[in-house]
C-alpha cells in the first residue's frame, strides 16, 4: 500500500511538472569565431547528413549580419499535415544565426514550444514523433555547440495551444483570410507567379508542397524598407531572427496567415506592451504585403 501511494504521488509530481514546465521559444546553440558563411555552410552540411532537409535560407531585413536557414524533417513533414487546421505549418524549423560582437551566435526555434503552440491538442496524438525530432535535433546540433540555453522568454506548457497576449487578443484559431481560389491549383499559381515576381518587396524562402492534401506553406520574407523587416525588427529584438520568415498556407482553395498580434506575440512573449506599440503598425502591414501576394 505505502508502495502505492509513493507511485502515484511520483506520477502526480511528474505530471504536474510536464504541465507546468515553462518553455522558451528559442534554444541557443552556442558561439562561433567563423565566419557567417562558414558557419552557415557546417549548418547546413550538418542537418543534411543526419537526415534533415534544407528548405531554403536568407537575410532578413537584407542584412549580411543576419541569416536564416529553414529545415524539416520527412516524418515531421508527413505528421503535422493530419491535423487539418493549419497544421503543416509546424512543419518548418529554423535556424538563426546573428552576427554579434565578432563571433555568430546560433540558435533553433524550439520544437516543443512551437508543435505545442501550433497543434493544440493534437500534440499529445503524436507526441512520440515530436519528442524523438527534438531529441534527434538536439544531438544533431551538438556537433556545431554545446550551450543548448533555452531564451526569448517562457511560456507554461500547457498555455501554450491556447497561447494570446492579452485579453482581446487574437489566437491561433483567429487567421487571417488572404483570397479565395477557384481551386488549389489556381491558389499554388498565383502565389508562385507572385513570389517569382518578388511582388511587394519580398522573397521566397521555401515552400512546402502537399499535392495529396493539397495544402502549401510559403516561407515568405518581408524586405521592404519601408514596412518590412528591416522596420520592425531591430524594435522588437533580432537575437530572435529564427521567428523569420513568415508564412501564408494555402489549405485547398483558401489562403490565410497566422495574425499578426498572434505570431508576433508568440515568437517574441516577453514584448512589453510598450514595445507592442512601437509597431502598431506592423500586423497591418504584413497582412496588407500577404494579400498583395494571393492576389
Amino acid at each position: 500500500m505505502r508502495k502505492l501511494i509513493i507511485s502515484s504521488i511520483a506520477i502526480l509530481i511528474i505530471t504536474f511538472n510536464s504541465f507546468g514546465q515553462n518553455i522558451a521559444p528559442y534554444i541557443k546553440i552556442g558561439e562561433s569565431s567563423e565566419s557567417m558563411q562558414q558557419v552557415s555552410d557546417k549548418v547546413i552540411s550538418t542537418l543534411k547528413e543526419n537526415s534533415f532537409i534544407v528548405l531554403g535560407t536568407y537575410n532578413p531585413s537584407n542584412k549580411s549580419t543576419l541569416k536564416v536557414i529553414a529545415f524539416t524533417r520527412t516524418d515531421l513533414k508527413n505528421t503535422v499535415v493530419k491535423i487539418n487546421d493549419r497544421g503543416a505549418l509546424a512543419a518548418a524549423f529554423k535556424v538563426g544565426l546573428i552576427q554579434k560582437d565578432g563571433k555568430i551566435v546560433i540558435s533553433y526555434t524550439n520544437p516543443d514550444y512551437f508543435l505545442r503552440a501550433y497543434l493544440g491538442d493534437n500534440y499529445n496524438t503524436f507526441k512520440g514523433t515530436f519528442e524523438k525530432f527534438s531529441t534527434d535535433l538536439k544531438s544533431t546540433f551538438s556537433t556545431i555547440g554545446n550551450a543548448f540555453i533555452p531564451f526569448g522568454g517562457t511560456i507554461k506548457a500547457d498555455k501554450l495551444k491556447k497561447y494570446h497576449y492579452k485579453i482581446m487578443m487574437p489566437y491561433f484559431s483567429d487567421p487571417i483570410e488572404l483570397n479565395e481560389y477557384a481551386s488549389f491549383e489556381e491558389g499554388l499559381k498565383t502565389i508562385e507567379n507572385n513570389l517569382k515576381a518578388k511582388k511587394g518587396q519580398t522573397v521566397q524562402v521555401y515552400e512546402i508542397v502537399y499535392q495529396n492534401e493539397k495544402v502549401a506553406v510559403f516561407g515568405v520574407g518581408l524586405q521592404s524598407k519601408e514596412d518590412g523587416e528591416s522596420v520592425f525588427l531591430p524594435k522588437i529584438g533580432e537575437d530572435h531572427v529564427a521567428a523569420l520568415p513568415y508564412e501564408i498556407i494555402l489549405q485547398g482553395k483558401t489562403a490565410t496567415m497566422l495574425h499578426g498580434k498572434y505570431r508576433i506575440a508568440l515568437h517574441w512573449p516577453e514584448l512589453t506592451m510598450g514595445t507592442f506599440m512601437r509597431i502598431m503598425s506592423t500586423p497591418g502591414d504584413i497582412e496588407d504585403t500577404l494579400e498583395g501576394l494571393c492576389k
